[in-house]
């Protein structure tokens, strides 16, 4: 095959630590797209012949999974394309056909992105120590491949597969009726929530389950408190006994109680984590930095056996692997289990909080108050110009401190005698710093808080 006309752009600011994401038209068009169909067919081809291609329902994304496929196919392999799908349901199509797969979504980012998420077969994650890097280089330099350019599309159905498949690893069917509002955020959601809970003791009461990439009610990302507003005042409304919002791609489920308060993401990975437990004691789970101290706490209290990494899905399934996790919980609502191929899927965090509510008579905020001990601030976001001075300003700062221990295993973790601690990390895209405070109390929280963004902000 003949070597593709070599790109002139600078690809480090769409590929990004975990996959690639921009503006369609000005950082991501067809022809860059089909180079990297070709470019990740090079890397797959020892493991391989076919790749998985799914997409979700934003207008560019049919034209971009096309493009890739093309690519892939011009490079010799064959493309099972899998139509409308969310993330998770990519990576059990990978996992379930044992092919690498391409995910054409930008998540919760504004209708004008689109992007690429990657996995080896077995939906192992490609991240710039995985793959990622090596593609973009063999892109910028003009990509080539020794393929005869004969590969074959095909097209294939996996949403009843993927239904029946979560279903049977958390049987919900027994349960006692609940009333759940589900926020889709005219994602892809819209088109899993359905078939995952037909028939079970689920009413479900839809919003914005229509498919439209513009996000015309609010942006699909529920980590931004304005966003799930609708959902809290619709399950209060409805006097439902719980409600979930999902993110556009549907990888991440947050929860809120029949209150209509948030659950903290921690409380359920603490939850979802002691239920795993039950059903292979003394297993391994795994929590990033950011999640509450509580989750290792919880885990080690129920014979498990925490284990603390960085920030990011790539970096998590790789320890879910090294450990053989049986589960494992991020601060951002990704959620991870060994029995989906170590990948992260909300729908099945979902099941499980559901199947736990329902197995008893309380509420969900009496539930969930079990698994919740210390006050968090959340993620805070401020703009710095210059990342590293100002980690090395809290570094000198809280250093002197009498019994501070400081850890740099993702940014800057601080932890202080009175049991309080603080995790301040850069953005790995933006000139930003992410500050997350906890501490045994509202009060000692809010002090703290105020103390790191003095500096960080001053």
């Amino acid at each position: 095959m003949p070597q593709q006309e070599a790109s002139s752009r600078d690809l480090s600011g769409i590929v990004k630590a975990y996959d690639i994401r921009g503006v369609v038209g000005a950082e991501l068009d067809a022809e860059l797209v089909a180079a990297f169909g070709t470019a990740f067919a090079n890397l797959v081809r020892r493991e391989s012949a076919s790749v998985v291609v799914g997409h979700d329902m934003r207008e560019s994304s049919p034209g971009l999974a096309e493009a890739f496929a093309r690519g892939v196919t011009e490079a010799g392999l064959d493309v099972v394309s899998i139509g409308l799908c969310s993330t998770d349901m990519l990576y059990f199509g990978s996992g379930y056909l044992n092919m690498p797969g391409a995910m054409f979504t930008a998540s919760h980012n504004p209708a004008e992105y689109n992007g690429i998420k990657l996995c080896r077969a077995g939906a192992a994650p490609v991240g710039q120590e995985s793959g990622l890097a090596e593609i973009r280089a063999e892109v910028e330099r003009g990509v080539s491949s020794e393929g005869d350019g004969h590969g074959t599309v095909s097209e294939r159905d996996l949403l009843g597969a993927y239904a029946d498949y979560l279903r049977n690893l958390v049987d919900i069917s027994g349960v006692r009726p609940m009333k759940v509002v589900v926020d889709a955020g005219n994602g892809m959601a819209g088109h899993t929530v359905p078939r995952v809970f037909d028939g079970l003791p689920v009413e479900v009461v839809p919003m914005y389950f229509e498919l439209d990439g513009s996000f015309p009610n609010h942006e699909a990302n529920p980590l931004d408190p304005a966003n799930i507003v609708d959902l809290q005042v619709k399950v209060r409304e409805l006097g439902a006994d719980a409600g979930l919002a999902f993110d556009g791609d549907a990888d991440r489920c947050f929860v809120v109680d029949e209150r209509g308060e948030p659950v903290a993401p921690s409380a359920i990975t603490a939850l979802v984590a002691v239920r795993e437990l039950g059903k292979a004691p003394g297993s391994t789970i795994i929590h990033n930095l950011i999640t509450s101290k509580a989750v290792p706490e919880i885990v080690a209290e129920h014979g498990g056996k925490p284990v603390r990494t960085r920030v990011g899905h790539s970096f998590i399934k790789a320890e879910m692997a090294r450990t053989n996790a049986i589960f494992g919980g991020e601060h951002s609502a990704h959620y991870y289990f060994r029995d989906f191929w170590n990948a992260d899927t909300g729908m099945l965090a979902a099941l499980h909080v559901l199947a736990a509510l329902g197995g008893q008579q309380g509420p969900l905020s009496e539930l969930t108050s079990e698994y919740v001990r210390y006050a968090a601030s959340g993620e805070i976001n401020s703009t710095v110009v210059d990342q590293d001075a100002k980690l090395a300003a809290i570094k000198e700062s809280f250093g002197a401190r009498e019994g501070t221990r400081i850890d740099e295993m993702d940014g800057l973790t601080v932890s202080l005698p009175d049991g309080s601690w603080f995790n301040l990390r850069a953005s790995n895209t933006e000139p930003l710093l992410r500050c997350n405070v906890e501490a045994p109390t509202t009060e000692a929280m809010e002090t703290l808080r105020d103390d790191v963004l003095a500096i960080v902000r001053g």
